[in-house]
């Protein structure tokens, strides 16, 4: 059933689209496309997944596009079990049938906003105040799982700014540093120091790229090590604010 509600959804945005004159669209490259994949994956923990996936699988569809776990499977979960529903389903649908193109050179480019690894899915009140109200507990469980799986899924980052985790600077950097392959995270540095009104990148000249009136979902600094070396600088400096 929710498959089949699924694809009606698709056909239904996909007419919506047909009704308009299709954009001269060009082909993003190879490595591209494999960098825009690599930004969406998510990190499935691995606390007590096989029983939350089962009971995933036996949420009904609802018809205001929500599909949130019953009480009486919900609450006997562990707050690690939890953890784990909360990070691979996210409650509530939040479907966009705007036709975006595609982005060019996503692998050379630091976004504003990171990339939405949920399938266009948004989590509940429900699931928002669990992370909001358990915020030790899972920066404590996505440090323990991002040292065994060594990748920072694009569902970590989400919560991470969900519970305003500016105590994981230091280790968001420590992560990048290893391959620094996932922008994302920088965009993720970049996030916490706009949330938290962080006055040296405010007035910067990044944030009003990323951030100012003219910007929108795929506004972008360059990739280079000049733009990485200083969002390090400047999120290194906001934590040292912080922690004093």
């Amino acid at each position: 059933m929710k498959y089949l509600m699924f694809v009606a959804a698709i056909l239904g945005c996909l007419r919506l689209s047909a009704q308009e004159e299709p954009p001269e669209w060009k082909n993003p490259s190879k490595s591209s496309l494999a960098y825009a994949e690599y930004r969406r994956k998510l990190t499935v923990p691995p606390y007590g997944l096989a029983k939350v996936k089962a009971l995933i699988d036996k949420i009904p569809y609802k018809e205001d596009d929500s599909s949130p776990m019953e009480n009486k499977d919900y609450l006997p979960l562990s707050l690690r079990e939890k953890f784990t529903y909360h990070m691979i389903h996210a409650e509530i649908s939040a479907q966009n049938c705007d036709v975006r193109p595609p982005i060019q050179d996503e692998d050379k480019k630091i976004f504003g906003q990171m990339a939405d690894g949920m399938e266009e899915s948004v989590w509940s009140d429900r699931q928002s105040k669990f992370l909001i109200s358990n915020r030790d507990s899972v920066m404590a469980l996505i440090k323990e799982s991002v040292n065994r799986s060594k990748r920072m899924g694009a569902n970590y980052k989400m919560a991470i700014v969900e519970i305003n985790g500016r105590e994981m600077i230091p280790f968001i950097i420590e992560t990048y540093n290893k391959d620094q392959k996932d922008r994302d995270l920088l965009t993720l540095l970049m996030l916490l120091m706009k949330n938290n009104e962080y006055n040296p990148f405010m007035v910067s000249q990044s944030y009003r790229k990323l951030y100012g009136d003219n910007a929108d979902y795929q506004s972008y600094i360059d990739y280079n090590k000049g733009n990485e070396d200083l969002i390090i600088k400047r999120a290194t400096d906001y934590y040292n604010t912080i922690r004093k």
